[in-house]
This record gives structure tokens, sequence and C-alpha cells, in this order.
């Protein structure tokens, strides 16, 4: 399925990846993976956002790309930027990241301490 059917299909709303298979290995993982947040766009806002890095972010080549004005451009810049998170890129981990990291066995007990009282 192409990811502009799915998009379609789900009309917006959220899911959750139950499988992913690597194409090159046949490798299959399960488990619960979120869609990152660009994927949750309509179809038209990933054209847009994917036109925008492939014109380096000129808003004057996206006007010539689509035809419209710079306000226009702009305004739906704003909108897209609007519906999406700010992605930190070194997020502290949360209380229960911690415990399930724990419970996984992947830290040991004095690091998960060490963790929790570094947390605001």
């Amino acid at each position: 399925m192409e990811w502009q059917e799915l998009t379609k299909l789900t009309q917006g709303q959220s899911l959750i990846v139950e499988r992913v298979r690597l194409a090159d290995t046949g490798v299959a993982i399960e488990g619960a993976f979120e869609l990152p947040q660009l994927a949750e766009l309509s179809v038209e806002d990933q054209v847009f956002v994917t036109a925008f890095v492939r014109c380096h972010g000129s808003i004057k080549e996206m006007e010539r790309v689509f035809g419209v004005s710079y306000p226009t451009i702009k305004n739906r810049l704003n909108r897209i930027g609007n519906a999406l998170e700010f992605v930190d890129t070194d997020p502290a981990p949360s209380r229960t990241e911690v415990i399930h990291r724990l419970k996984r066995g992947e830290i040991t007990a004095a690091d998960a301490i060490r963790e929790l009282e570094a947390l605001p």
C-alpha cells in the first residue's frame, strides 16, 4: 500500500503500526509504533512540506511552484507548523520510561534511582 493511500484511508485519525518488515532482509518487528508527525498530515500537506524542503525553504520558489502568493504560502506553513509538535532532539526520560527500562533490564536499580532523582 502506498503512503498516500494509507493517509487517505485513515483520514487524519490516529493510528498505530503493529508490524514492520525490513524489505531487504525480511526481518519483521512487532510492537506498537507511532507514525512520525509528518506521516499524520494530509496527503496535500505532505506534498507541500516535501516541496518546501526540495525548494530549500525558499518561499519565492514555492510561490513559483504552486502559483500562489507569498501570504498564501506563509499561511499554509503556519497552519502546518501549528499542527506539529516541537520535537526535542534530546528529551529527558519520563518516570514511566525509566521504570520500563528498569523492568526490561536495560538499566540497574541504581541507574534508575539516579535518573529518577534527576527528573524535575
